[in-house]
């Protein structure tokens, strides 16, 4: 019997992209649909890479059929909190509307499994330091507000139905895949430990750091930062718990420990060997002062064991990868 197929909506992007690649080591049958807004074909190393939306209900329907897929792992979304303030209806389009009509194919589809990348945005501004599962979700900007949605989309469709998910809320991902092969290439990006390296290969003039009077030990915003590729196997954990039998839950994937701006700036001019510019900037509304996840329950769940949780490390395969983007752009 021919294995089902695997789809992945949003493949061609950073997070999707990795994960496809970990995929396609494992011999699974990928199919990768991306409309290439901020994906870059580059980054597709395994599968059939069908350019197009997950709000095409004739395209999503028939590559479910085609492809005979029993397992969606949907990564497709805007992400960028500013301009889901200054655009909502654009992140409720794409974010939640677009979730809506893929749960719909899949459903008539008869897909099984659903893995959901989701975000630590769902939870605002806790209460103290640490975000667990259980925290109240009170998200404080639409981007937020639409990863939440499709949230409760799937928590109610799979309690109507047979289909079983996974919803993983990530951290602050970083870093890039240590072999080198793919890495994150977003345009515009806005993530500290990427703009850092962009500063300090000469892509940007400096990096602006927004608060320096947080309760926090010295001042600036501590965050719980993840590699991409731990990020990436947590899904492959995700997806071989749900073909196993187990039941729909949401897990929180950060490392349960957090750095400040400042320690992440140290990291990045000793990996560099040269202090990068910095200018320091009145803090950003909503920025909570420290946000680091609760991470029993992934590990309970999914045995799920990191390989990379060393913030030099994250910081040295981001400095790798820009500098091989001087040499080979990409998009271009």
């Amino acid at each position: 019997m021919a294995r089902k197929g695997v789809l992945v909506t949003g493949g061609a992007g950073y997070i999707g992209s990795h994960v496809v690649k970990q995929l396609g080591e494992m011999g699974e049958r990928l199919v990768i649909l991306d409309n290439l807004s901020t994906g870059f074909k580059e980054a597709v190393l395994y599968g059939d890479l069908v350019v197009g939306d997950t709000g095409d209900t004739d395209l999503v329907s028939r590559i479910l059929r085609d492809y005979e897929v029993d397992a969606v792992l949907h990564f497709a979304a805007h992400t960028i909190v500013p301009e889901s303030v200054s655009d909502p209806l654009k992140y409720y389009g794409n974010n939640t509307c677009n979730t809506r009509n893929l749960l719909q194919c899949a459903r008539d589809a008869g897909v099984k499994h659903f893995i959901f990348s989701s975000t630590a945005a769902v939870y605002g501004i806790p209460d103290g330091p640490y975000a667990s599962e259980s925290s109240p979700t009170a998200p404080i900007n639409p981007y937020g507000a639409s990863k939440l949605m499709s949230e409760w989309m799937l928590r109610d469709l799979s309690a109507a139905t047979d289909l079983k998910h996974v919803i993983l809320r990530y951290f602050n991902v970083a870093g890039s895949d240590p072999e080198g092969k793919i890495g994150q290439s977003t345009r515009n990006a806005t993530l500290l430990i990427k703009v850092s390296a962009e500063v300090a290969v000469g892509k940007r003039e400096k990096l602006c750091v927004f608060g320096t009077d947080y309760p926090t030990p010295d001042g600036t915003g501590v965050r719980d930062y993840i590699h991409v590729s731990d990020l990436a196997d947590a899904h492959i954990q995700a997806l071989t718990y749900l073909r196993n039998g187990g039941s729909s839950t949401t897990l929180n994937c950060g490392y349960g420990h957090g750095y400040s701006v400042r320690e992440v700036i140290d990291a990045v001019n000793k990996v560099n060997g040269t202090p990068i510019p910095v200018e320091e900037m009145p803090r950003r509304p909503g920025d909570p002062p420290q946000l680091v996840a609760a991470v029993d329950k992934i590990h309970d769940v999914l045995d799920w064991k990191p390989r990379y949780d060393d913030l030099h490390f994250i910081v040295k395969t981001s400095l790798d990868w820009e500098r091989k983007l001087i040499e080979h752009p990409w998009g271009e």
